[in-house]
């Protein structure tokens, strides 16, 4: 497996994977699904998008990274992550995530903050902690689950 930056013929398969995680509806705030030209402005418009590629080039999953504020606060940078429902459970997601603190430093920023991470996406929450990110607490109620209901947040944040 390879990580680089995305190129135009990747888009494709870097937007069904992303909205396989929209549809889910249980790790991502996006609800509309993005299309070719949504999903091309969207991934264009990152400080940085990446995928993760097989031996023959098919896209397995992929990260953006952008700021997560402006101005004084504008050193803090924001990832988001998305690995194949059929690829899932390979340790690409750790492959990701360590890609892309490497890529934060080099992009000048300090620290790597999530927002938003549900608190019953423990796989997730297991691999931030495990590679050091540190938790914030707990936002009762941040995130509207497709049935409804509201589920509690987690932010974290990792020191570049």
């Amino acid at each position: 497996m390879n990580i680089r930056p995305f190129q135009k013929e990747d888009l494709k398969e870097m937007i069904r994977i992303w909205n396989q995680v929209v549809e889910e509806g249980v790790a991502f705030p996006q609800e509309e699904p993005l299309d070719l030209v949504s999903g091309e402005r969207f991934f264009t418009s990152q400080d940085l998008s990446a995928v993760a590629v097989d031996e023959e080039g098919r896209v397995l999953g992929l990260y953006i990274l952008h700021p997560n504020n402006v101005g004084r606060c504008g050193h803090l940078a924001n990832a988001s992550y998305a690995v194949d429902r059929e690829n899932r459970g390979r340790h690409l997601g750790e492959a990701l995530v360590k890609d892309s603190l490497s890529a934060a430093r080099i992009l000048g920023y300090r620290i790597l903050q999530f927002n938003a991470v549900v608190e019953s996406n423990l796989h997730a929450r297991h691999l931030y902690e495990r590679l050091g990110f540190q938790p914030l607490g707990v936002i009762p109620g941040g995130f509207r689950m497709p049935d409804g209901s509201y589920a509690n947040i987690c932010p974290y944040y990792h020191l570049l």
